[in-house]
């Protein structure tokens, strides 16, 4: 199945702690059906000092469901759905809120 959902995708959480916040995919796991996004799901990581890096608390962001995050849609900016459809001989991603193509 096509991925709805891809690295680089502006998203907003839709359920969980961190409900409202939106940010950019970094990374997709589609077996696990998880993504990373910046700002989101935060956790504190203690890591231990080497010589070229500072040691101590350092925030990281943890995946999330996929099923928790929906497509921020360009034109109108609230969350939206994603449909596929085929333009000329391609396949592309569009928001079902207002018809507009993702990529092209």
């Amino acid at each position: 199945m096509a991925a709805k959902l891809r690295k680089g995708d502006k998203v907003i959480v839709l359920a969980g702690k961190d409900k409202g916040k939106e940010g950019t995919i970094t990374s997709v796991d589609p077996k696990s059906g998880k993504a990373v996004v910046e700002g989101v799901n935060m956790a504190i990581r203690h890591t231990r000092q080497t010589q070229n890096a500072q040691g101590g608390r350092l925030p990281k962001a943890l995946p999330i469901q996929l099923s928790n995050l929906a497509l921020v849609d360009p034109k109108e900016g609230g969350a939206t759905r994603v449909g596929f459809r085929m333009e000329g001989d391609k396949k592309v991603r569009f928001a079902k809120k207002s018809g507009e193509v993702i990529d092209a």
